[in-house]
């Protein structure tokens, strides 16, 4: 599961996450030596331009020789190229560096999200995860493409300019390096405040994509209800709480940096004042003080670089701490090392006294279930809401694992299975169906890419959606939008079932997919599903009746336990709730009587 880590940290920086993030680096390694060394070389340049600039006005303005002018002139002019062209290459590879690790991480969040189980999905909130796979990703990219480089290179400018300082004047050297640790004192206050300020930040963010999200996929029910107004207020007032803490950040940095600047003007003063002195007692040169003056600069330029760079630091080190709490997160679901394959499967499937209870959850949702199912036979599982139908199949596939108990496919315990091996063993079509952009051919072939057209084709005709599908503009290379809007709910359920239907499953699970449909097309579907579950183990949800009077065993849930169990025959005889659930679907008591009497007269 996700832990919460800035809620253990107490709002304090852990640069441990970002190191790790660097570690993408090593694909990279060669880009990044190029940016460092291309950075190294711009200040090496930056370096000679004082000495130049010196020999310009000592050794020719003020010696009025044209020689010198020109050397010093054309000195800086290759300095200007050399600096022009370096600073484009460190540029360059660092963007190449950091896009790398921006693509690694990304992936690698990607990746961890497909293996998580739905216990995690269950708790994360679509938007928030979103937030970390794009913001906090480039916080963290924007880190390691400028900031490694930058901060490695302000280290040695710092101590390189404050050598040429102390070589050239030791007493102004010593009024500028006294002044370094108030500057870097100013500079840790501040990106210490960086870190909690960041993590609010993306906090808010995360908050105010989960609202855009949920707007953007329920836009339907909002426009049902009339809800723009509400919906509007809420994102607004999210909104507003993301712009005061960006304000609080942005009042950050408009406090801290006019403080040093004008420690670092009074320190400019200082120099000038007391250089200027020594020019007048001539101990110093004109051109002397004026590459004096622009080694501080670039003394300086190094103190603000690394000041920038605890800034950068600091909001990696809170986006970094938010990836790897996805990255690190661990499913529930494991494989077990040195898993079996499931081959030539039977489609024995067995419950032996299963319990089960979600994260978090006060009591079981399943309890002390057990039941057998024979090779082909039909199992049909009905109960009111909240009885645990869905919990049921969804321990079949270990989309959750028991808590208690075990369940087994063909004897072996599905949790000694590999998962791939089991679950393309199983085709299920959820209460929910859910296609992706994409053609229509591409959405049956979903599970079984390589699938040729005529393969395709007989699952779509099994599931009765050839018809329709040859009806659409191109066929079945027809683009459905997303969540295959443009198709109607009948439509996107059947193109669902003939997914599942191509994989050529041994076990089948179908969660109430005929509940989208009208009574003809279930008709026809269910026509064609007989046929296709006579060869296979199949567990079926519904609550239409209609779907499960020819199954070989009906489980009847109640508050996740096993009520009863049998034929539709034999249920019509001994259970009440099942006589219930009948009267759902027929109306009042005298006409359910009038159905029992029927079928047990069959």
């Amino acid at each position: 599961m996700m832990r919460d880590r800035s809620a253990n940290s107490g709002g304090r920086m852990n640069t441990r996450d970002v190191w790790r993030s660097l570690g993408f680096l090593r694909n990279y390694r060669w880009t990044t030596l190029g940016a460092f060394f291309s950075l190294l070389l711009v200040n090496v340049a930056n370096l000679f331009a004082p000495q130049l600039l010196r020999t310009l006005i000592d050794d020719g303005i003020s010696a009025l020789d044209m020689s010198a002018v020109w050397f010093a002139a054309g000195g800086l002019l290759v300095v200007a190229l050399v600096r022009g062209l370096f600073n484009f290459l460190q540029g360059y590879w660092s963007e190449v560096s950091s896009q790398g690790v921006a693509f690694e991480l990304r992936n690698a969040i990607f990746d961890k999200l497909q293996t998580l189980s739905f216990s995690y999905h269950d708790q994360a909130q679509t938007g928030k995860l979103m937030t970390r796979m794009t913001s906090d990703v480039e916080r963290v990219r924007q880190f390691s493409g400028q900031g490694v480089v930058q901060l490695i290179s302000g280290i040695i400018m710092l101590f390189g300019t404050a050598t040429v300082l102390l070589f050239m004047n030791w007493r102004l050297a010593l009024i500028v390096l006294a002044v370094i640790p108030l500057i870097l004192i100013i500079f840790a206050l501040m990106v210490r405040q960086v870190f909690p300020f960041s993590m609010r930040v993306q906090q808010k963010l995360a908050g105010l994509n989960s609202i855009l999200q949920e707007n953007l996929a329920g836009m339907r029910v909002v426009k049902a209800f009339a809800r723009e107004e509400y919906e509007l207020d809420r994102y607004t007032k999210q909104n507003k709480e993301l712009l005061a803490e960006n304000m609080n950040f942005v009042q950050l940095f408009t406090t801290f940096f006019p403080l040093i600047f004008f420690v670092v003007n009074l320190t400019m003063l200082a120099v000038v004042w007391v250089g200027g002195l020594q020019v007048i007692n001539t101990t110093l040169t004109l051109g002397e003080l004026v590459a004096f003056t622009n080694y501080l600069m670039l003394l300086l330029m190094p103190l603000f670089m690394v000041g920038m760079v605890g800034a950068l630091l600091s909001q990696a080190a809170a986006s970094a701490e938010r990836l790897f709490e996805v990255i690190d997160a661990e499913s529930e679901v494991q494989e077990k090392e040195g898993a079996l394959d499931l081959l030539s499967p039977k489609g024995q499937v067995s419950f032996a006294d299963v319990h089960f209870r979600y994260i978090g959850g006060e009591e079981d949702v399943i309890n002390g279930i057990s039941f057998e199912s024979q090779p082909g036979e039909t199992i049909a599982i009905l109960g009111q809401t909240g009885s645990g139908k869905s919990t049921i199949i969804n321990l079949i596939p270990r989309f959750y694992d028991v808590t208690g108990g075990k369940v087994t496919i063909d004897g072996v315990d599905v949790r000694d299975l590999k998962l791939d091996s089991l679950r393309s063993q199983i085709g299920i079509v959820l209460q929910e169906s859910t296609l992706f952009s994409g053609t229509i051919r591409e959405n049956i072939a979903y599970g079984r890419p390589e699938s040729s057209l005529d393969d395709v084709v007989a699952a779509a005709k099994a599931a009765q959606a050839h018809e329709f599908i040859q009806e659409l503009p191109d066929g079945y290379d027809t683009l459905v939008g997303e969540r295959g809007v443009g198709l109607s709910g009948g439509q996107k359920q059947r193109v669902a079932i003939a997914r599942a239907l191509l994989i050529d499953p041994q076990v089948l699970i179908l969660d109430d997919s005929t509940s989208a449909v009208d009574a003809e097309t279930e008709y026809l579907i269910q026509q064609a599903l007989d046929e296709l579950m006579a060869k296979r183990t199949s567990f079926v949800i519904a609550q239409r009746i209609s779907t499960v009077r020819d199954a070989d065993q009906i489980l009847l849930l109640d508050g996740g336990e096993l009520v009863a169990r049998g034929t539709h025959e034999e249920l019509l005889r001994t259970s009440e709730l099942y006589i219930e659930i009948i009267e759902t679907q027929f109306g009042e008591r005298s006409e359910t009587t009038a159905v029992v009497e029927k079928e047990l007269a069959l």
